[in-house]
C-alpha cells in the first residue's frame, strides 16, 4: 500500500478488506520494533535546544575538550555541533519543530555554541542569525532559563537570573510557593537552579568568544528582565522580591543559609541517579534537571571521578543516537529529552488489543510481562500531595521512562492499567487493579487528574520570574481526565459512581466554544478532544448529548477533503489555528476514533479517515524510498515528520517515533472490530508474526 493523496471512495467491503490487510502489516511492523525483553522504545525527539545546552554545559564545566565519561572521544562533541548546524533553518534562526516560528531562545543558544566551535562571525549562517536575534529584540529577551547558562559562561550578570534562594527547601507546606505545589518536573529543576543561583559558577571565557554582538541593550544584561505578558502588579511584586531575594544574597543569605544549600543538595542526590526501590536514572530522568544537576556537582567541589559525577554523566550522555554517514564514517549526534519505554510500550499494548489480541499471542505476554515488571511500588513525592487517610493505598503506578521511582504518573499508569487489563490474565488485572486504586485517590477536587500529584490550580505561581517555560504547575487537564475514564470504563465503573461522574462534570466545563478541547500533552485540540470524549462516552455519556455532538460537528468541520486531519503546534500560539495543519497519520487516528465513537463506524467522515490511513500506509515499496520514508521505518508504519506530543505549550514540544505507528493501527482496529471483523482471527492468518509463534 503505496501513498496516495486522495484515495478514491471505496465501497464498505472493498475498505473491510483493505483494513484488514493494512491491519495485519502494522501488527507485523509494530511487533518487529520489539525488543527481545518485549517492550517497545522508539526515538523520542525534541529541538535544538537538547544539543546547544548540552554543548553549554560541557563549556561550563570545561570539558569541551575532553573524553566522555564511557571514553568516547571529545571529538564526539563536534558531531553535536554538527547536528545543530543542521537544524539552522535558511533565514538563520533555530525553531521548536518544523514550520515554527523562530525562538529567540534557541537561536542565541545556537549563535553562541557554532561561535564557541569556531565558526566565524562573519559568515552568512552567522550573520543570519544575528540579524534574527535583533529582529526578535536581542539576546536580552532570552527565557530565563537561558540566562542560567549565559550567566555560567559570564556573558550576563547573575543579576539577570531570577533568584532562587535554596531555603524554599524548608518553607512550610502551608506556604503558597511550597515545593509541593508546582509540578513534579519543575519542582526537579528548581531546587538543582537554587544551587547554581547561591553559588554562582563563572567561566570567564576570552572576550572573543563572547555574544557581546547580540546584545541591543546592554544595561539589560545586568538586570531582570520581567515577562510582559505577566500582569504589571504582579511583574511589580515579583521584581521587588527578587531585588529583595539578591541583597539578602550579598549578605549571605539568611542565618540558614548553610543548612538550607545542604539540605538542598541531599533533596536533589535523593532523586538523581539511585537504584533500589528508588531506582532513577537521573534526577526526574528528564534532560533539563540532569544538566543542572552536573554544574551544581561541579559548582559544590566535586571532582570528575567522584562517583556521583561518574554516573549523572553517563546518564545524560546515554540519551544520545548516533547517525551514520552515506559513506559509513560517524555522523551528527543528537539527544533525547528522555527515554519513553513505558509509555512506548503501554500504548503498543493497548493498540494490538485493540486488534482483539491478548496473552495468547506472545508479543502481548511479553509485552505484559515486562510493563508487570515496571510497576512502581516506591512512595515518592506525590504521596504529600494525598489526604492523609489516602496515603495507605495499595499503590501501583508506572513512569514514563525505564526507572523514575520518585514520579509515577497518572497518565502513564492509566494507558498502562488498561492494557494490561485487556491482555487478559489474572496476574494483569490483579496488577491493574491496584494502579486503578491509586488513580482514584489522586483525583483532584475539582473532579479532573493532573500528571504526577494531587493537585489545584495556583494561577499566580505562573507569575513567578523564573516561570517561563509555562508549566509551573501541574493543575487537572482535560485529556488526561478523559483517558483516566477510559481506564476506568475497561474496570467496570460507569457514570454510576461518584468518581466518575466528577471527572465527566470537568471534562464538561472545559469543553472549548468551539465544541473541542485544549490538549496539554498532544498537539493539540485534535488530541485534547480525542482524550476527553470517548472515556465519558465509555463510562456511559450518551453520545447524542449536546456537547458530544458539538465536538463531532467540530472534528468534522476541520475534516481535510481526503478524509485526514492535521493540526499544527502553533494552535497553542494562534487559536485560529485549531485543527488546521500537515495531515499526520497519528492526529487522522485520534479523530477517527473520537467520530466512531460518536457517530458509529459507518458514518462517512470515519470511512473516509479509515481509507486514507489505509491507502498511506508504507508499504515494502514505499518504505524502501527515503523520499516516502525518510526516518527508515518499516512497511506497515505510516510517515510521519510532524511533531504531534507537547512537552511545555509554547515552549518545547515533541516528536514520538511510534506514534505513527501505534495510533493508527489503533484506529483501524477498532473500526474493523466495531464492523463486525473477527480481527485476531485475521492477524492469526495473515500474520507472519503470528503464524511463527
Amino acid at each position: 500500500m503505496t501513498r496516495i493523496d486522495n484515495p478514491e471512495p471505496e465501497t464498505t467491503s472493498d475498505l473491510d478488506a483493505t483494513a484488514i490487510e493494512s491491519m495485519v502489516s502494522a501488527v507485523d511492523g509494530l511487533v518487529g520494533r520489539q525488543h527481545e525483553d518485549g517492550h517497545w522504545c522508539a526515538e523520542l525527539e525534541g529541538d535544538s535546544i537538547l544539543q546547544s545546552e548540552y554543548l553549554l554545559m560541557k563549556w561550563i564545566l570545561s570539558q569541551e575538550a575532553e573524553p566522555l565519561a564511557d571514553g568516547r572521544p571529545a571529538s564526539t562533541l563536534e558531531r553535536i555541533v554538527e547536528k545543530l548546524r543542521s537544524q539552522q533553518r535558511a533565514d538563520g534562526g533555530w525553531g521548536q519543530f518544523p514550520g515554527s516560528g523562530i525562538d529567540l531562545s534557541a537561536t542565541v543558544k545556537g549563535y553562541f555554541i557554532l561561535k564557541l566551535h569556531g565558526d566565524d562571525p562573519d559568515a552568512p549562517h552567522m550573520v543570519a542569525a544575528k540579524a534574527r536575534i535583533h529582529e526578535l529584540g536581542g539576546a536580552e529577551r532570552v527565557n530565563t532559563w537561558t540566562n542560567f547558562f549565559l550567566a555560567c559562561l559570564g556573558q550576563v550578570s547573575w543579576n539577570s537570573v531570577p533568584a532562587i534562594p535554596p531555603e524554599i527547601v524548608m518553607l512550610p507546606r502551608w506556604f503558597y510557593f511550597h515545593l509541593d505545589k508546582v509540578s513534579a518536573w519543575t519542582r526537579t529543576m528548581i531546587l538543582p537552579l537554587a544551587l547554581v543561583t547561591t553559588l554562582r559558577p563563572t567561566r570567564r571565557l576570552d572576550p572573543s568568544q563572547g555574544i557581546d554582538e547580540l546584545f541591543l541593550h546592554q544595561g539589560d544584561r545586568h538586570r531582570l528582565v520581567m515577562r510582559e505578558e505577566v500582569p504589571k502588579g504582579w511583574r511589580l511584586f515579583f521584581a521587588g522580591i527578587d531585588r529583595g531575594l539578591k541583597l539578602l544574597h550579598r549578605i549571605g543569605g539568611t542565618p540558614w543559609r548553610r543548612r538550607a544549600i545542604d539540605r538542598s543538595f541531599d533533596w536533589v542526590r535523593n532523586r538523581a541517579g539511585q537504584d533500589g526501590d528508588a531506582a532513577t536514572d537521573g534526577v526526574g530522568a528528564i534532560f533539563p534537571p540532569m544538566v543542572y544537576w552536573q554544574v551544581v556537582l561541579m559548582a559544590s567541589g566535586h571532582d570528575r571521578d567522584h562517583p556521583l559525577v561518574r554516573r549523572a554523566e553517563r546518564e545524560v550522555d546515554a540519551f544520545m543516537l548516533e547517525d551514520e554517514n552515506p559513506d559509513g564514517s560517524p555522523g551528527p549526534i543528537r539527544l533525547q529529552p528522555c527515554f519513553s519505554p513505558v509509555w512506548d510500550t503501554g500504548i503498543a499494548l493497548y493498540a494490538l488489543t485493540d486488534c482483539g489480541l491478548d496473552h495468547a499471542f506472545a508479543p502481548c505476554e511479553q509485552a505484559a510481562e515486562w510493563l508487570r515488571d515496571k510497576q512502581c511500588l516506591f512512595r515518592g513525592d506525590w504521596v504529600r500531595s494525598l489526604h492523609r487517610r489516602d496515603r495507605d493505598v495499595e499503590f501501583s503506578g508506572w513512569y514514563f521512562e525505564y526507572h523514575n521511582a520518585w514520579y509515577p504518573d497518572i497518565d502513564d499508569t492509566a494507558m498502562v492499567a488498561m492494557a494490561l487489563h485487556r491482555t487478559g490474565s489474572e496476574e494483569d488485572r490483579e496488577v491493574a487493579a491496584r494502579g486503578l486504586a491509586w488513580i482514584r485517590v489522586m483525583q483532584n477536587d475539582d473532579g479532573g487528574w493532573a500528571a504526577f500529584d494531587r493537585t489545584k490550580d495556583r494561577p499566580i505561581l505562573e507569575y513567578v520570574p523564573f516561570a517561563d517555560h509555562n508549566a509551573m504547575q501541574d493543575p487537572s487537564c482535560p485529556d488526561i481526565t478523559g483517558r483516566v475514564l477510559e481506564c476506568l470504563s475497561w474496570m467496570g465503573l460507569s457514570n454510576a459512581d461518584r468518581t466518575v461522574r466528577k471527572a465527566i462534570e470537568y471534562v464538561k466545563a472545559e469543553q472549548e466554544p468551539e465544541g473541542c478541547w485544549f490538549g496539554r500533552w498532544g498537539v493539540n485540540y485534535i488530541y485534547g478532544t480525542w482524550q476527553s470524549v470517548i472515556g465519558p462516552i465509555r463510562c456511559g455519556v450518551d453520545p447524542s448529548e449536546p456537547w458530544v455532538r458539538r465536538a463531532a460537528d467540530w472534528l468534522q468541520s476541520v475534516q481535510k477533503p481526503d478524509g485526514s486531519f492535521g493540526e499544527t503546534a502553533m494552535s497553542y500560539e494562534d487559536r485560529s489555528l485549531m485543527g488546521t495543519g500537515p495531515s499526520t497519520a497519528s492526529q487522522t487516528a485520534w479523530a477517527a476514533m473520537t467520530l466512531q465513537e460518536i457517530l458509529g463506524p459507518d458514518h462517512p467522515s470515519v470511512r473516509r479517515a479509515i481509507a486514507w490511513l489505509c491507502h498511506t500506509q508504507l508499504d515494502e515499496m514505499a518504505a524502501a524510498d527515503p523520499e516516502q520514508n525518510p526516518d527508515g521505518d518499516p512497511s506497515g508504519s505510516w510517515c510521519e515528520t510532524e511533531f504531534t506530543g507537547t512537552g511545555f505549550p509554547k515552549v518545547f514540544y515533541l516528536r514520538y517515533h511510534l506514534y505513527r505507528h501505534s495510533f493508527p493501527l489503533m484506529a483501524i482496529g477498532r473500526w474493523l472490530k466495531a464492523r463486525g471483523v473477527d480481527t485476531a482471527a485475521e492477524v492469526e492468518r495473515g500474520s507472519v508474526v503470528a503464524s511463527a509463534v
